[in-house]
């Protein structure tokens, strides 16, 4: 085991971690809008997921520094040093850049839907929204909190995320079997309709490609 341990490398990188977690806690209350309290503790799990994930990104790599001496790992103590799939699985740099990619791309997936998703409700006057991405699945900024968790899985695991992950899918799940039964009562039968030709937060096939073209 090689560990090597200086404090000054990762501690001036916690300015970026709090200039990181406040934006995206301003755009995830922002773009989400929570309204009850259900909203919002779901919002804070969320918000909880991300100050944790970009402490260790930028801040105290406690992941690293725990499974490091639980395991034979040569890995340095470094910011750099995140990407643990490509460590456990000795996929080296490539394995990394990999990981980053596929991250990546899911977590700008997930913000584009959170966002698109946005702007129908917002522009909709409280009407019934069936069309673009609310085409595709019926909630498409959960799904898009569900990708952006799953991207940073994949590109920077942490202990605190993926413990913090499956809480936040039950949250959102739940949420958004209660906003459908309200809008079954506000909607009614048109609201039934859509619901039995949308799916819920997976898009069938032939729409995944609109999707990811931005429709």
């Amino acid at each position: 085991m090689d560990i090597s341990l200086q404090p000054w490398k990762w501690t001036e990188l916690w300015p970026y971690a709090v200039v990181v977690g406040v934006l995206l806690s301003w755009a995830l209350y922002h773009f989400l809008a929570p309204a009850s309290w259900r909203d919002w503790a779901g919002a804070g799990v969320v918000q909880a997921f991300v100050i944790a994930l970009y402490a260790e990104m930028y801040g105290f790599p406690l992941t690293v520094y725990l499974l490091a001496g639980l395991l034979p790992l040569k890995v340095p103590l470094l910011h750099s040093s995140g990407h643990l799939w490509a460590t456990l699985l000795g996929l080296g740099q490539l394995g990394a850049a990999i990981e980053t990619v596929l991250g990546y791309t899911l977590l700008l997936v997930g913000a584009l839907l959170i966002v698109k998703g946005w702007v129908r409700i917002y522009f909709a006057s409280g009407k019934l929204v069936e069309d673009s991405v609310y085409g595709l699945i019926r909630h498409p900024q959960y799904a898009g909190i569900f990708l952006i968790v799953l991207g940073e899985i994949i590109d920077w695991p942490t202990i605190p995320s993926l413990v913090f992950a499956p809480i936040i899918i039950f949250i959102y799940v739940r949420l958004a079997r209660r906003e459908e039964r309200r809008l079954d009562e506000a909607f009614g039968s048109a609201y039934r309709a859509y619901r039995e030709s949308v799916p819920m937060f997976i898009p069938h096939r032939e729409a995944l490609l609109l999707l990811l073209l931005g429709a």
